[in-house]
Order: C-alpha cells, then structure tokens, then sequence
C-alpha cells in the first residue's frame, strides 16, 4: 500500500510541474505582446529545466514562444548575434519536436522566422566583412548555413571568409566539407534591370526574368554563367596545407579530386598552382599545357604560361605568351601591366649602374649612353601602360606606374594630366 501512494506522490508532482510549465508559458506569452520580451525570456529561463519532460506539443508551445522571444530581442539590437543564434536554435527544436509527434502547429511560421535569421545573418556578415570582422562575418555565414544545408554556398563563402580571417583549421575543415559534398557552385543567373530602382534583380529561371521584362517592369536582360568553384576550394585547402608543412597531402588532395573530375579544367590549374607554389617549373609547365590542350583560347591560361616562364627568367617566352593572351583577349589589363613591368625592370640594372658613376670625362660620357638606354626602356614600356589605364582608369598600381614613366620620359604635360585625375 505504501508502494501505491509513492507512485501517486510521483504522479501529482509530474501533473503540479506540467501545469507550472504551462503557465510559464502562457505567462511569457502574455509578456511577449505587451512588448516585454526581456521579461518573457526571464520566464522562459524558469521553464527551461523541465521543458525536456514536457510532452512533444508542449515542448513545441515551450520553442516557438522561445524563438519568438530572442528574436524580437535581436531586433531591437539586444545582443543582436547571441540572440539570433538562440532564436534559430530555438525554431529548429520546435520544427525537430513536430515531427516528432507527427503534428504541425507552428513549423510553417517557425520556417519563415528561420529565413528571416538566415537573412539577417548573412546581410550582418557582409556588414562584418567590410569592417574587416572576418572572424565573425565567417562564424555567420556559416550558422545561416546550418540553418539551412540545401544553400551551400553559404558553407563555402563561410570558409573562405575563415581563410581571410587567417583561422586556417576552421578554413580546411568547411573545404573538406564541401569536398566530401562534390560541390562545384557551378549554375547561372538570370539577371535583369529594375526600371524603378536601376538597380539588378536575381531571378531563378529565364522564363520568370523574360516575364517580367515583357510586363515592363525591368530592361536589360542578361544571363551570368557561374565558373566551378573546385579549383578554388581545392586550391586553397592545397595552400592550407602547403602552409602547415603538408605538401606531400596538398599534392594527393589535388591529384584525387582531378581523378574524380577529370573535366574541370580550373582543377588542372589547381595543381599547377601547387607546383608554382613549391617552384617547381618544369611541373607547372607540363600541367598549364594539358590544360590549354583542353582550352587552346583561354586567355587566363596562356597568361599564366607567361607569369611561370617570366619566373622562370625566360623573358622571351614571358611576352609570347602575354601578347598571346591579349590577342586572344584585347582588354586583358594585367597581361599588358606585365609586358610593361617586364620591359622596366631593365631599368634596374641600368639605374644602379648609374648611380656607381663618377664625374669624371668617361664616367660622364657612359652616363650619356645610360641615359639613352633608360629612354628605350621607357619608351618599350609606355604603350602598354597607356593602353592598360585607358582600358582601367581606376587601377591605381597602372596610374603610379605611367606616372612615373611620364616623369622620367620628361612628358610634363601628361603626367600633369594624369595626376589631375587621380
């Protein structure tokens, strides 16, 4: 008999806490539309430890008033990212109890807050990057992530932000992820002009951005192909690793992943990248030709050709390639930025032999000479600067540059010019 009336003792104290939860509830709810979310969630806190007792439906209840709570407290900027982060949390085990118990009373509302975060998140943490928070712009990008797993180009600007913020271990991790996922980020985007705002508006399909154009909301259409993004993620977990002594791994990562797609080609460049890295030349050489065997018109890749040959002193084979390259692409800025850097760096040898001189008769007779051989330099570098800052006027290494060339060419009127414009 004395069992019996334990068992009944337990019994009346399970039902005495169900309902003090209840009204906690129901008392944080209240709260929450008098607009006193604080006090709400100091209500909630005295709920917390027997919430995991609670019947599915109830812990749903417990959850949604929780997630709506903590967010109306991140949007009135209280501890904005902790409060967010505890909302999100909150919303997921409410959508996670639901299914649990097989019912669906607050999901659908639950999931729109969840966008609702996912949006701040990543809207704050494009606002972190230009203030140069990489640490927490990463650490955002990659909670909006885990709320939602289908977007995974949130996983991949979060660890590419970690490699900005120079966390290397978190970095690898997030790019081992996507390697283990395949991602390739490849895709196109449908873009057209808003005639109200003139600014571009992402549409998913081409027939939903043609619609609009034909309703003549928008003008302007045009279609964005998105590149792979292996090559860079494999790159970089190459570099990663290259950096902590593992290049032996670097190597094998790289090889795998061309094994398994054999027809991306930026992964080609990956390992030829790594070879760069650890200066082996000839390497390079033979992977970039592989590559232009794919891609013979690639301009990208011929240029490259020029950067590891002027590396390798071969300067011959240096501005082949670069005028290669911009035949192939006549607005290529940087191949005409190094045919011009590479005609000036004869000037070094020049210069230092210039300033050895003395003033002697036949120091100052060779002086001349010098003098005549630094304005062929010049001369040599002057139309490729010129045509590289018409094609980018806003390139302030290329203005320097010409400025400096103008300058020594004693071309007064237009380095005046160009120093007026910047």
């Amino acid at each position: 008999m004395k069992g019996k009336y334990v068992i009944l003792a337990s019994t009346l104290l399970i039902s005495v806490a169900t309902f003090a939860q209840k009204d906690e509830i129901k008392a944080a709810e209240k709260a929450l539309k008098k607009g006193e979310a604080q006090e709400a969630a100091t209500i909630l806190k005295g709920a917390e430890s027997l919430i995991s007792n609670a019947a599915d439906s109830e812990k749903a209840q417990f959850f949604f008033v929780k997630g709506n709570t903590f967010l109306d407290l991140a949007n009135k900027n209280i501890d904005a990212d902790k409060n967010l982060s505890v909302a999100a949390e909150a919303y997921l085990d409410l959508i996670a109890a639901e299914k649990a118990s097989g019912k669906s009373k607050y999901s659908s509302e639950a999931t729109t807050s969840i966008i609702s975060i996912k949006n701040k998140l990543i809207n704050n943490a494009i606002a972190d990057s230009k203030a140069d928070k990489n640490l927490e712009s990463a650490q955002k990008l990659y909670d909006a992530y885990l709320l939602d797993k289908k977007d995974t180009l949130n996983l991949y600007y979060a660890a590419s932000t970690y490699v900005n913020a120079k966390d290397y271990d978190k970095a690898l991790e997030l790019y081992d992820d996507l390697k283990t996922m395949n991602y390739s980020g490849k895709g196109t985007n449908y873009l057209a002009e808003n005639k109200l705002t003139n600014q571009e508006d992402f549409f998913t399909t081409a027939q939903e951005r043609d619609r609009m154009v034909k309703m003549g909301t928008h003008e302007k259409p045009r279609t964005e192909v998105i590149p792979s993004k292996r090559g860079e993620i494999y790159k970089n977990m190459a570099l990663i690793l290259v950096e902590k002594g593992k290049t032996e791994e670097a190597k094998k990562a790289v090889s795998d992943a061309r094994i398994a797609n054999p027809d991306d080609t930026s992964l080609i460049l990956t390992e030829a990248n790594l070879y760069l890295e650890t200066k082996d030349f000839e390497m390079y050489k033979k992977l970039i030709s592989q590559a232009l065997e794919k891609k013979p018109n690639d301009a990208d890749l011929v240029f490259n050709l020029g950067v590891v040959s002027y590396n390798a002193k071969n300067l011959v084979e240096a501005e082949k390639y670069y005028k290669r390259a911009i035949e192939i692409r006549p607005d290529y800025v940087n191949a005409y930025l190094n045919l011009a850097i590479m005609k000036l760096d004869g000037d070094k040898v020049i210069f230092e032999e210039m300033n050895k001189l003395g003033t002697s008769e036949k120091d100052n007779k060779r002086y001349i000479v010098l003098k005549k051989q630094r304005e062929v330099v010049f001369k040599d570098a002057l139309p490729y600067l010129e045509k590289a800052n018409e094609l980018d006027p806003k390139n302030a290494e290329v203005k320097n540059t010409l400025i400096s060339v103008y300058g020594a060419l004693e071309m007064t009127e237009k380095k005046k010019a160009l120093k007026e414009k910047m």
